[in-house]
């Protein structure tokens, strides 16, 4: 364990003006209060806290954020009260561990509408004071380090929520580096099979390349010094869980992937960052439309940087990030820098944002979203992506999330102006209202009168504020469509667990779940805001976990009218868990496509065929056929170990195709039978793991799509 003079000589490497007296003070009375407490793994308790408070003391913050650190668990865990700590170390501190006290109180993995009143109180607890969160993910990022020693489902449960929770937090206050260890850490936990599959990949492709960061490395810095630019020039691989993401994110797998490298550049001046662009450019060929300014338009959490992808050494695509050194400590620590040191003073960042004005602007965005689902989606939302910046016709600057649509462009403007949308220009060009808007691209919405958003929108958009309108909107149009379907859906379901949908059970399970009443329950139920299941479970939750016989096929889809039938479209191959819409033939019902089915553009201007579906909830049969398109290597038993994996995930193989035959490689397509999309995801895991697959990629071919035209 870190002793405390070794705590207090890293505290005065960077403030040597610290409050000895007071380090040492807080790291005597948590330890003597903490005594005879031990974690999980055996270790005395109090190797926590300190952990925690070096954690910080690495962030360079001032002596209060140490000091609670060393005491944040006392108030909770041992004798000592709020009045203690407060007539030891001063109310600031006591505050402060007060503030941590109750963010560890909150149990941020309960139910879904208590989850989002949580968030609530954790946005008030970081208005009061941001430090209380700089210790509380400091806090998690120890306890992550260290999870092993829990039980295996309590590792489960912190690691989903610190992937839902607490990392995006983290790269929301701009602490990047955290965020990115926080994802892997519960990565780690939460697909092993993964993770350890990318490492694999790793050490293969550095045996057959060597160590292309040192090279790719010592190239930038010969031409800075080409070109008289003084700079520091630093490279990395990214971590699996970033490298997870990209191949889920554009379906790819690793073989495919390209920038997984990348490197920093540190200057001393705004200007030098523009030349060292300049040369690196002049060096490498840029890739297009992977060039991102955040010094002329930095991010919300202070983030300023230049962003560019360039072909590096053997064509391999590489990322490079151009920053000065106020610049790049801010993208270290985000808002944590608001109390750096600098030779031992307290400094101002110019750069960092100041943290009232910060978390005052997040939480007036939310003011209004008085429904907790609502609230609770918006703050996710608002944590997660990176921003784009678009132009309206006027040349007003418009900040939305990465993927963001022409309505969520729409709505950002107003209200009155999304609800209204009927179509959208992207730099002259009309466009479908899907569209994924791309940073300096200019926005023009199209409106009519009389216009009301659609149900299909709640899937296209992915902004809060266009989410929680759309559907106000819709529950005040269809309250009565959703209300009767709801009580379909929930007769239904109680019936599966030998119970009847009276209007007292629904009363109780609308109380149950925080909600007005019953009708309130039931159109939430119909318009998919709550799931049957959810509803069970808040009255019978052993019933409902019992509860686990197949979805009958023929209501497999939820949306259809008595005499509609359905099938999937053979252009998306559509399977359950993923969001989906409907396009009527008439005398030949309805396809189901994937809402991100290319061939869905062809039925933009027939709204009317249009229908609004989602997967009925509970475990479907594995009867939903998927293409994959897969290249192994020409070895022998290659195929048969392909189709053992296959099976291994209890999956079928119905039909196989080879498309190429090469000397060194096969490239076929295999239909498998799946339930669902997690189904999907772990075969497609299984099969990238395996050392002799090149790639595996999801078919979706939109030749494929039905062009039937509706009869009249």
């Amino acid at each position: 364990m870190t002793t405390a003079d070794e705590l207090i000589s890293l505290v005065r490497a960077y403030n040597p003006r610290s409050n000895e007296k007071l380090l040492r003070e807080a790291y005597a009375f948590g330890e003597a209060m903490h005594a005879g407490q031990f974690r999980h793994s055996g270790e005395p308790y109090f190797t926590h806290p300190v952990a925690v408070a070096m954690i910080l003391a690495e962030q360079q913050m001032d002596d209060a954020t140490i000091a609670t650190a060393l005491l944040h668990d006392t108030i909770e865990d041992t004798k000592a009260s709020y009045s203690e700590v407060a007539k030891r170390f001063g109310e600031e501190i006591a505050e402060l561990v007060d503030g941590v006290t109750k963010l560890t109180n909150l149990q941020l993995n309960s139910a879904h509408s208590k989850q989002a009143e949580n968030f609530r109180k954790l946005f008030m607890a970081m208005s009061r004071d941001l430090r209380v969160m700089l210790v509380k993910l400091s806090d998690r990022l120890h306890n992550m380090r260290t999870i092993k020693s829990m039980r295996v489902e309590k590792q489960a449960q912190k690691a989903r929520e610190t992937m839902e929770i607490f990392a995006p937090l983290a790269g929301r206050m701009g602490m990047q580096w955290m965020r990115e260890e926080l994802e892997d850490l519960a990565f780690r936990v939460l697909n092993p099979e993964a993770r350890n599959s990318i490492m694999r990949r790793f050490i293969t492709l550095q045996k057959e390349s060597g160590d292309v960061i040192e090279k790719i490395t010592s190239d930038m810095r010969i031409e800075l010094e080409k070109a008289g630019i003084v700079a520091e020039v630093s490279g990395r691989a990214k971590r699996p869980y970033s490298i997870w993401r990209k191949m889920q994110e554009k379906d790819q797998g690793f073989s495919r992937l390209s920038d997984i490298y990348g490197f920093r550049i540190v200057t001393a001046t705004e200007a030098d960052c523009y030349r060292v662009l300049g040369a690196v450019h002049q060096r490498w060929r840029a890739v297009p439309g992977r060039f991102k300014d955040y010094i002329s338009q930095p991010k919300t959490n202070g983030y300023r940087s230049i962003h560019t992808t360039v072909s590096g050494r053997d064509g391999k695509r590489v990322e490079v990030q151009i920053r000065t050194r106020e610049m790049h400590d801010v993208a270290e620590t985000g808002v944590a820098a608001h109390w750096s040191y600098k030779n031992g003073e307290r400094v101002e960042n110019r750069f960092a944002v100041d943290p009232v004005r910060w978390i005052s602007s997040l939480t007036e965005r939310l003011d209004d979203e008085h429904d907790h689902d609502e609230f609770l989606e918006a703050v996710k939302l608002e944590m997660y992506q990176d921003q784009v910046f678009c132009f309206s016709p006027k040349g007003d600057v418009i900040k939305l999330p990465r993927g963001a649509t022409p309505i969520d462009f729409a709505y950002a403007i107003h209200t009155r102006i999304g609800s209204a949308c009927v179509g959208a220009k992207v730099d002259g060009i009309r466009v479908p209202l899907w569209t994924r808007l791309k940073n300096g691209q200019s926005v023009d919405i199209i409106t009519a009168e009389g216009q009301t958003p659609q149900a299909t929108w709640i899937d296209i958009v992915v902004t809060g504020r266009a989410k929680s309108a759309i559907r106000r909107s819709l529950r005040e149009e269809d309250r009565e469509r959703f209300i009767k379907l709801g009580a379909e859906l929930a007769r239904v379901a109680f019936e599966n667990v030998g119970k009847k949908a009276t209007q007292k059970a629904l009363r109780t399970a609308a109380k149950t779940l925080v909600l007005e009443d019953e009708d309130e329950l039931l159109a939430r139920l119909g318009s998919a805001e709550l799931t049957a299941r959810e509803v069970v479970r808040a009255i019978y939750p052993d019933l409902a976990e019992r509860e686990g016989e197949e979805v009958d096929q023929s209501r497999a889809v939820i949306g259809l009218s008595p005499d509609q039938s359905f099938h999937r479209a053979p252009c998306c191959q559509p399977v359950p868990g993923e969001r989906i819409v409907g396009i009527t033939f008439r005398g030949q019902g309805v396809v189901v496509h994937a809402i991100d089915c290319q061939a869905l553009a062809a039925y933009e201007a027939q709204p009317e065929r249009w229908v609004d579906l989602h997967w009925q909830e509970g475990k479907h049969p594995a009867i939903n056929t998927v293409t994959l398109e897969v290249s192994i290597s020409n070895d022998a038993g290659v195929l048969g170990r392909i189709c053992t994996l296959i099976g291994e995930q209890s999956a079928n193989i119905s039909d196989m195709n080879f498309i190429d035959r090469k000397p060194d490689f096969y490239k076929l397509q295999i239909d498998v039978d799946l339930r669902d999309v997690e189904h999907l995801h772990r075969v497609m895991t299984a099969l990238e793991a395996e050392s002799n697959v090149a790639s595996i990629s999801r078919l979706r071919d939109p030749s494929r799509a039905q062009t039937t035209p509706a009869k009249s």
